[in-house]
Formats: structure tokens, sequence, C-alpha cells
């Protein structure tokens, strides 16, 4: 949404929503326009569920072939800005014995807002760091991170079982601790949403999540039952209607429940979209001043 205001008012808001604990408005335009005409412009075909639901308008030769100078390899110059390169380092993370390989775009300590990327099956920490897969997507959510003073991990989850939860949840700890009081926003794609859904269950994480969001990921029918969904933390669910892997028709159902149960979700439907359009197509600034202005 574009901002009436001045540079300066911009700035003043941002840092008095993020350093002061008694500040609540003006949080839906915590992050400022980064590029939404290259990004947010996407035709809505549908909504529903008060806004809740909205369904958008995909095609693969517009958004991918239209879009990268090599499709899905290499998105066009125009997409990308490389200079939050100088803000990004591969680390390797030590978090209660666990080794944790990541890569954080973004300062270390005294972040404002702390975002963390799961990848999916064979993926690694270089998935959400690649600046021109996906169409320029994650070069953009970088951006919008560190670009605002936030903290950007992308690490590498080895299993999808207890022990990556366990490691996540040391990644957690560790961000919370290192920027006291911030939030902490979780994204998970594909089978990292089990990861997403096993984090849910731990009360320890809760209470340090601001919100999630989960692409093309496997629904979970005992979400109720977790201390997320006590704390009413806000969840966006994001798929392509044509999914293969995982079904849209079951995200959309636990969807419909929580939207029912009155709790705060929303639901961005890819129409014809496949398994991976989420990560190419979701608008990340929406979804970041969503959740950090619930």
């Amino acid at each position: 949404m574009p901002m009436s205001t001045s540079h300066c008012t911009i700035i003043t808001a941002i840092a008095a929503f993020f350093l002061s604990a008694a500040a609540t408005t003006a949080a839906a335009d915590a992050l400022p326009p980064y590029k939404d005409e290259l990004f947010s412009k996407q035709t809505v075909l549908q909504t529903g569920d008060g806004g809740a639901f909205e369904a958008i308008d995909y095609d693969e030769m517009r958004d991918i072939n239209g879009r990268d100078q090599i499709p899905e390899k290499r998105a066009q110059q125009k997409y990308v800005s490389l200079g939050v390169r100088k803000m990004q380092a591969d680390e390797t993370l030590s978090l209660d014995g666990i080794k944790l390989d990541v890569t954080r775009v973004g300062p270390a300590e005294n972040a404002a807002f702390t975002v963390i990327f799961i990848h999916g099956r064979d993926g690694d920490r270089r998935l959400g760091a690649n600046d021109y897969s996906f169409g320029g997507n994650f070069n953009r959510l970088k951006n919008l991170t560190a670009g605002n003073g936030g903290v950007y991990y992308s690490p590498t989850v080895r299993t999808f079982d207890a022990s990556g939860v366990a490691a996540i949840a040391g990644l957690i700890r560790y961000a919370s601790a290192q920027s006291p009081g911030r939030p902490v926003i979780l994204s998970c794609a594909s089978m990292g949403s089990q990861i997403c859904w096993g984090l849910s269950r731990d009360a320890d994480s809760v209470k340090r999540l601001k919100g999630m969001l989960i692409m093309s990921g496997v629904s979970d029918p005992d979400f109720v039952k977790s201390p997320f969904y006590k704390a009413k933390l806000p969840l966006w669910f994001a798929h392509g209607s044509r999914d293969p892997v995982y079904a849209a028709a079951d995200q959309q159902a636990l969807f419909e429940k929580l939207n029912k149960a009155k709790y705060p979700t929303h639901f961005t439907l890819f129409q014809n979209g496949n398994h991976g359009t989420p990560i190419r197509m979701i608008d990340w600034r929406k979804v970041l001043n969503w959740i950090l202005a619930a």
C-alpha cells in the first residue's frame, strides 16, 4: 500500500514501531514500499471471507518466462538489487550443542525484527539466499528485511523430524536473545512446513514468535490443539491450485476451519499455480506487514 507521508515521517514511524514497546499504530506500514511495481501488482480474481481469502491470477508465460532472463534460474536484473549482499554472511551457529548452518542477512544483534525461512526437501541455506532464483523474490525479502533494520536467516534443515524442529527452535531462541523483545516471523515451504507445525506445538518457541507463513505445505489437522493456536498468532497460507505434491484443498480446508473460528488467518491461492509458485509469487511486504500489525 503506497504511503502518503514524507520519507522522514516513514523513518520515524518505523523506529517508533520497533523500538518502543508501546508503539502499535501504523504497524501495517512498518515496511515501506520496495519494488512494489514489480512484485505487488497482481491481479486478484476472487476474494472471500471478508478479504481473508484471495485468488491471484498466475500465468507461467508471464510470471516465469516474462520475468526471468533464464527461466526458473535467473531473474531479470531489474528484479534484483545486490547491495544487500554487504550485510550477508554464512555462519555455523552452535545452539545448545546443535550445529546449524545459516545464511544471515542483516545485523546479528539488536535487529528490529527477524524473519526465518525454512526450505523443503533437497534444499539448504542457499535456496533462501539465492538472489536470482524464484524471480528475485528472495532478494526482495532480503532487502525488505535488512533494509529496514531486520535480520533474515536461511538455515540448512537436515531432517524434517523432531531433530529438525529442535534445531530451528534453537535458532528462534538465539534470534530472540540477540534481539530481545523484537518480533520473530517464521516461514516454511513445502516439506519444511513440517518444521512450522512442529514448532507450533513447542510452547517455548511460540512465546517468541509473532506469526507464521506456510507456502505449498502439508496440512496439520491437530493444529487447533497447539500452543500457537491458543495464542492466536497470525497464520498466512499460500498455495498453487495445481500443486501436485500437497493438495491446495487440504490447506484451504484448514484455513476455512480457522477462519470460521475467528482465528487471524489469510489464504492466498495462485490460480493455475504449481508447487513452487508461492515461493516465486508471494508478496513478502504484504505478508510481513500483516503479521507485524497483528
